[in-house]
């Protein structure tokens, strides 16, 4: 009768560090993909014919989730800080709150997020499908560089407009929720007159530039990811899910970050200068 063999660890050990080193390879691979994204930047820039319909697709197409998305947080947040606000008999009070949550944060996030899923998806299923009918190849084989003809448009079209489109999402999210308060009843004079006593300049470029820095995640991170698809449909279609997983994740990390990094500017730089003024 043989006798049983003891379970090893040794197995699960290995593939821990088999999957540490992948993970640590493909870290590798993506900042080289970024510095050779940035060289032909620096060098080259792009050609208006690859950039325009990148920025009608990233910009033009993006603006109905915008719309929507901006409209109903300003919404559902008006809905939900009117009550505890005129429980107290200050109403108009509420849309401080609503216009500094909507430009600080939920505006740029939330349109991060809706261009993760609506951009960056496109972006890495369309390249993915480029690299599996091997039409990235077919440029390499011509001495064409595939990331100067189709990162980098898409890299700057992400970069470029999503500021843009985070003020508009921050315009409709303030009239979607003014909208709310003025149904209820609310005095708008005073209603714009406690906003513009709390959003001050600072918030609204503390968030456009917040906005950019998601721009530039999403379009490496999707672009990455589609030059990294496997092959089949089923390769496509994972590449275009952890696109969005990893964009989404990324926003969320860079905003902490970039609200330590700005509150240190605002505290050392910006508020002396305004106390100056």
């Amino acid at each position: 009768m043989q006798k049983e063999r003891p379970v090893s660890l040794v197995s699960p050990i290995a593939r821990m560090g088999a999957r540490t080193a992948d993970a640590v390879g493909e870290l590798g691979q993506f900042a080289l993909f970024a510095l050779r994204m940035v060289r032909w930047i620096v060098t080259d820039g792009t050609r208006w014919r690859l950039l325009r319909p990148q920025l009608y697709e990233c910009g033009v197409r993006s603006m109905p989730v915008i719309v929507v998305t901006g409209a109903f947080v300003g919404m559902v947040l008006a809905v939900q800080s009117y009550r505890q606000f005129e429980a107290i008999g200050r109403g108009a009070w509420s849309g401080a709150v609503i216009n500094i949550s909507v430009v600080k944060e939920l505006g740029p996030v939330l349109a991060g997020i809706m261009i993760a899923g609506r951009v960056g998806g496109a972006l890495a299923a369309g390249l993915g499908t480029m690299k599996v009918t091997e039409q990235i190849d077919a440029l390499r084989a011509m001495g064409a560089d595939p990331i100067r003809y189709l990162v980098v448009p898409r890299f700057l079209a992400c970069f470029l407009l999503i500021p843009f489109l985070t003020i508009y999402c921050d315009f409709v999210g303030i009239m979607g929720g003014y909208l709310v308060i003025w149904g209820y009843g609310a005095d708008p004079h005073e209603y714009w007159v406690h906003s513009a006593d709390v959003v001050e300049n600072w918030d609204i470029f503390m968030g456009v530039i917040k906005s950019a820095f998601f721009g530039a995640a999403i379009a490496l991170i999707s672009c990455f990811k589609g030059f990294q698809s496997r092959q089949g449909a089923e390769g496509v279609g994972r590449a275009a899910t952890e696109a969005f997983v990893l964009s989404f994740m990324a926003i969320l990390i860079l905003d902490l970050f970039l609200i330590l990094l700005m509150r240190g500017i605002y505290d050392s730089i910006w508020g002396q200068f305004t106390i100056f003024l």
